[in-house]
């Protein structure tokens, strides 16, 4: 157990085992909401600052950032306290600034237009590292016009599986949701997934509040098996029942992710069986220009292509949008930059 992991009765029984007065656990939590180490916790005694460093911090350093010249946004290499590199996005808009969270150190899904799963999946984040994350946002960019925080919204749809590491998924919700955490509304808390039907069926009981994002990407399981691995152990039909028994138990819109891959799943039939599939459904579909991996080898689509294919879903009466392009000037999709810096750290 680390710090950033902890609960405030944890802390407070962390801190009675260090033998000190019971109000310094109030103290130590308002900290540690705030990411801050115990050797900068000011009004904590020296001696006090010395026995918590015998206890991991279990929180992250902001290692390098990344500001877009187009649009502002912000990207975030972490560094974790085993030396791992994670990402994260500040994305501005004008209801305010969305944060894209990653899950995993890498991912194991294994899909075919993504870089976060090119060397698999290091290891599971824990909640106390996803709130570390939060945290030095914040702290990196302090709010401003007199608001209390930056962040407003937060996307789990940064590198790896969030169903894949389901307890501590559900357990950062719990914290980030809490009024004694950051207290964000599950209502601006989307997480994406790429389609394991049993966890989804599972999320709806144990996060009903939060929006259901699933990466579907093709309009048939032979193109959706072709570049997503997933679909094999949970074929298309699998995945779109779950959606819609999320929907119905939760009244809330699921959102399909689909990336529009150049030859692939791009045509006007293509946007037909989409449709169809989706006939009668609670949902979104946000539509997304590839943004091609060159280990890969897929093409992208235009952004006029893009916006024909929303049309075409449009027509048929399903709700669909092209997603805004940003951070392209610095590397903004999921696994492109810690894999250019492991890159150039290893020589």
């Amino acid at each position: 157990m680390t710090w950033m992991d902890m609960t405030e009765s944890e802390i407070r029984e962390a801190t009675a085992a260090l033998g000190v007065p019971s109000f310094r656990a109030a103290q130590i939590s308002d900290w540690l909401k705030k990411g801050v180490r115990p050797s900068e916790m000011s009004n904590l005694p020296k001696s006090l600052r010395e026995k918590m460093a015998a206890v991991p911090f279990g929180g992250a350093t902001i290692f390098r950032k990344y500001v877009s010249a187009k649009d502002g946004t912000v990207k975030y290499l972490f560094a974790l306290e085993d030396d791992n590199l994670v990402e994260g996005v500040l994305m501005r808009y004008s209801y305010g600034n969305t944060v894209c969270l990653s899950t995993q150190i890498g991912c194991n899904m294994g899909c075919k237009f993504c870089a976060s799963t090119l060397n698999g999946c290091v290891r599971n984040l824990r909640p106390g590292e996803m709130l570390s994350f939060l945290a030095e946002i914040e702290r990196d960019e302090p709010p401003k016009d007199g608001k209390s925080r930056t962040i407003t919204n937060i996307v789990l749809m940064g590198s790896g599986e969030p169903l894949d590491n389901y307890d501590n998924v559900v357990t950062f919700l719990k914290r980030v949701t809490s009024p004694d955490g950051p207290n964000i509304s599950a209502r601006n808390i989307s997480v994406s997934t790429c389609g394991i039907v049993p966890k989804i069926y599972r999320f709806m009981e144990d996060a009903p509040h939060v929006t259901l994002s699933i990466s579907l990407h093709a309009p048939s399981d032979e193109i959706r098996s072709s570049v997503m691995p997933i679909n094999k152990a949970y074929p298309i039909g699998e995945v779109l029942a779950s959606a819609k028994a999320y929907a119905d138990r939760t009244g809330r819109r699921v959102v399909f992710e689909y990336a529009l891959i150049g030859e692939t799943n791009d045509s006007h039939a293509d946007a037909i069986a989409l449709a169809k599939r989706l006939k009668g459904m609670l949902c979104h579909v946000n539509l997304i220009p590839l943004n091609p991996v060159k280990e890969r080898g897929l093409k992208g689509v235009s952004r006029e292509h893009a916006y024909q294919f929303c049309e075409w879903l449009n027509r048929e009466h399903i709700s669909a949008t092209v997603r805004r392009e940003m951070g392209a000037d610095i590397d903004g999709a999921c696994g492109q930059l810690r894999r250019r810096v492991l890159n150039e750290l290893n020589g």
